[in-house]
């Protein structure tokens, strides 16, 4: 079997068994809550007697074993239940809103790359010079504050004080873009409506920047620090030697080796990046996923929470699972090593 499909293997195994235990987790935490989810989704006006029908018809009043067994029993079918919140089937819920923190968290995801790892490289090939001290300090300021905190300062300087952003939303209200895949920079290139996509890209900036911001730093650093320790490689001064150019021994030699541990936390940070847009997208009204999960917890919709989570845990897993196989295609021995091993 070949190394790498056998680490693809070898993570879906694992991914299947992390997948259950958060949903257990999940199941119980959403069950220890206090509130009861039957008179909230019914409101106080509503008799005891239709609190009792909807507690039966959530399966609320048999034991939480056999809860927990019609939960994954209706999640094996593909059902994840009736949103209390929306009254609509939360895969339809999850359907209308994933794709908008997808593609929130996918362009600060390039952005956190394109931004973070040339940084890095900046840093580590004049460390110990102002560009490294600079670089070093802002990196330090955009980790030491949380992505929301930033949603608000770049609010507050770049919609308000100097507008050259909008405020809320995905795209201005004069555009009506047909739903293809639910990413309306997508959806605005193939309705072939080159100023729709123009300003949705417009909406997209703010809340992407604030979200990638912490990661960006987080890149930087550990990258300059990874190439600097790859720079006292003897490999590395035998280049410097032979006279080659600062350019091609940053690009070749030492940032190829130092992007591995880069790239696994570079992987981490996207996938977290789920979590963190809860608050961003609060801020700026964006339509996502993670705004639509703080509403559903605040009123205790247990299917929609469970929903929510899960698909937040899957992308998680699904967002290592790549990173790993990265990992294995960019070192060797971690091939070697598995091939030894079996």
């Amino acid at each position: 079997m070949l190394p790498v499909l056998r680490i693809l293997l070898r993570r879906l195994g694992i991914s299947a068994v992390v997948l259950v235990g958060v949903s257990m987790l999940i199941f119980a935490i959403a069950r220890v809550i206090p509130g009861d989810p039957a008179r909230i989704a019914l409101g106080p006006s509503a008799s005891a007697e239709q609190v009792t029908a909807l507690r039966a018809e959530m399966h609320l009043d048999e034991p939480l074993v056999a809860q927990y067994g019609h939960f994954v029993s209706d999640v094996l079918r593909g059902d994840l239940g009736q949103s209390l919140y929306t009254n609509r089937p939360v895969t339809r819920d999850i359907a209308e809103f994933l794709p908008a923190t997808l593609e929130l968290v996918i362009f600060a995801g390039i952005l956190m790359v394109a931004l973070g790892l040339p940084l890095g490289i900046l840093a580590a090939r004049h460390r110990g010079r102002w560009p490294d001290h600079l670089i070093r300090v802002l990196t330090l300021l955009t980790v030491s504050a949380p992505s929301f905190v930033w949603a608000v300062i770049l609010m507050l300087l770049f919609a308000f004080y100097l507008p050259l952003f909008p405020v809320a939303g995905r795209i201005s209200d004069i555009y009506e873009i047909e739903r293809v895949t639910g990413f309306l920079t997508v959806d605005t290139l193939l309705a072939g409506n080159f100023a729709a996509f123009v300003d949705a890209l417009h909406h997209l900036v703010l809340p992407a920047v604030a979200l990638a911001l912490s990661g960006i730093g987080q890149a930087a650093r550990l990258t300059r620090a990874n190439m600097v320790e790859t720079y006292q490689k003897p490999y590395i001064e035998m280049a410097q030697a032979y006279g080659f150019f600062p350019s091609r021994i940053a690009r070749s030699y030492a940032f190829k080796p130092s992007l591995i541990p880069s790239l696994t936390i570079i992987g981490l940070d996207f996938a977290a990046m789920l979590g963190n847009a809860f608050l961003v997208e609060a801020v700026f009204a964006w339509p996502g996923l993670s705004r639509y999960g703080v509403n559903v917890i605040l009123r205790k919709d247990l299917n929609a929470i469970m929903g929510t989570v899960l698909i937040i845990a899957l992308t998680f897993l699904i967002v290592n699972i790549i990173v790993d196989l990265l990992i294995a295609f960019l070192n060797p021995r971690i091939r070697h090593s598995t091939r030894a091993a079996s």
